[in-house]
């Protein structure tokens, strides 16, 4: 009987705990999310600013201390989160547990491979908690509808795709052939290279045609590149609209194929034929 109100303490207090962890519906909760993500930013810029020469020369001592004070923070927080869950496993399992366990790895591997606490950036993912402070799950919805218009488009992107790839293959291989290893095209994959480079208009300027026909070609990807940019967003742009169509239960006439109408519309406001129910 003694072991009961213990057990009862313990379990208020993880509950507590849980409550200022993983919730932002409290004050406490709230703080705690503002204060992580305050440290999570803070820690990010110790290892950029280390990053630079000067700065890590005149104070790379102070910024090396910052960030093991950082690293056995987070470690704690990482500890107090696995102590207030119900199922630990299952918080470890899951992308926010990897994403924290991931957070302070670098730096205590750094111990041992010097060099790898510059992947401590990956810190900077746990930010994404700022969704629960600033209430922006309403978002969520919105997410999941453009989620599904990417699926449903998948395979039409999946095809424009494998055009695009035989497009700069068939283009990178005529450009070898026209200008050669005089012009930099040493090779059919640096000409592939140079082909993705100008379809995309990206234009870096490492290579460039010094012939007529050769410059001729590239004029017409470059052309090409403006088209084909706006294919995948009309492919993902038409599925959007059909997806609202079918959750907003809207219909288009049967015969004239004109309007969009309301789901209590019983004939066409343009031909007068009858919806279908």
């Amino acid at each position: 009987m003694k072991n009961k109100p213990k057990n009862n303490h313990s379990k208020q207090w993880r509950s507590t705990l849980s409550r200022i962890i993983f919730k932002a519906d409290t004050r406490g909760g709230k703080l705690f999310d503002e204060v992580l993500i305050v440290c999570i930013i803070s820690s990010v810029i110790v290892v950029m600013l280390d990053s630079v020469n000067h700065i890590h020369s005149n104070y790379g001592q102070t910024l090396y201390i910052l960030e093991w004070i950082f690293t056995i923070l987070f470690t704690i927080e990482y500890v107090l989160r696995i102590i207030s869950v119900d199922r630990p496993l299952r918080y470890v399992r899951s992308f926010f547990g990897i994403i924290d366990l991931l957070a302070i790895l670098p730096t205590y591997f750094s111990l041992f491979f010097p060099g790898t606490q510059v992947f401590i950036v990956i810190r900077l993912l746990r930010v994404l908690r700022i969704f629960r402070i600033l209430k922006l799950v309403k978002y969520i919805s919105e997410a999941q509808v453009l989620t599904q218009a990417l699926r449903a488009s998948a395979r039409k992107i999946a095809v424009f795709l494998f055009t695009v790839l035989t497009l700069v293959i068939i283009m990178g291989s005529l450009m070898y052939m026209i200008e050669g290893e005089e012009s930099g095209f040493t090779t059919i994959p640096r000409s592939i290279y140079w082909a993705i480079v100008t379809l995309t208009t990206v234009g870096y300027g490492d290579i460039s045609p010094q012939t007529g026909l050769g410059q001729f070609l590239a004029a017409i990807i470059m052309i090409c590149g403006y088209g084909i940019i706006a294919v995948p967003t009309g492919i993902v742009t038409v599925e959007l609209s059909q997806l609202k169509q079918r959750q907003e239960g809207i219909k288009k006439c049967p015969s004239c194929q004109a309007g969009e109408y309301d789901p209590n519309a019983r004939y066409c406001k343009f031909c007068g034929t009858k919806l279908p129910v």
